[in-house]
């Protein structure tokens, strides 16, 4: 079964090793990984095609693959990797599962209002950012489409128990063992 593994891990420094490692870890429970950068793209004359072959290459992944895990540990803000949503949206729309995790156990609400909160309560106890816009409180990981969506195509979102580095790998395994099973 190959897995697409998306997730931030493709910004970082060391971004083959961390994708190496994932792979390593699906081997283990019979998995095959494929990681966005599995794929040689020459650069374009243009870095916007550079961009655009990138793009496809890695829709060209998620076709092949079987299902999708996703990294959605909140990157650059309080929500997951924008290029990873639009991924599991990808895959959703193709009908293959998706699964998640997170190293981060704070609530999607959570994180809002201590990045962008007025810091007081409104009417009727909603929470509201700096602007006066509602703060979704569903007791949910992150945006409810990104949970809605998991959920509703049968998958697991893990959340791990502290807050890790977002390149720690044990929700990422927990996911693993639970589809292995």
């Amino acid at each position: 079964m190959k897995i697409y593994l998306a997730g931030p891990e493709v910004f970082f420094p060391d971004a083959d090793e961390l994708g190496a490692r994932k792979k390593q870890i699906c081997d283990q429970y019979g998995f095959t990984g494929l990681f966005p950068l599995d794929t040689q793209i020459e650069p374009a004359a243009t870095a916007s095609a550079t961009g655009f072959l990138i793009s496809h290459e890695n829709e060209q992944l998620i076709q092949a693959c079987d299902l999708v895990i996703a990294n959605l540990t909140p990157f650059r803000g309080a929500s997951a990797d924008v290029g990873t949503v639009y991924e599991i949206g990808l895959a959703r729309g193709m009908g293959k599962p998706i699964h998640g995790y997170t190293n981060d156990p704070e609530l999607y609400h959570s994180r809002l209002n201590a990045l962008f909160g007025s810091g007081t309560e409104q009417p009727q106890g909603q929470l509201r950012d700096r602007d006066g816009l509602k703060i979704e409180e569903f007791d949910l990981r992150d945006n409810l489409m990104i949970d809605g969506g998991i959920h509703a195509g049968g998958g697991h979102f893990i959340a791990a128990q502290k807050k890790a580095a977002i390149t720690e790998t044990a929700a990422f395994e927990e996911v693993l063992i639970r589809l292995s099973r």
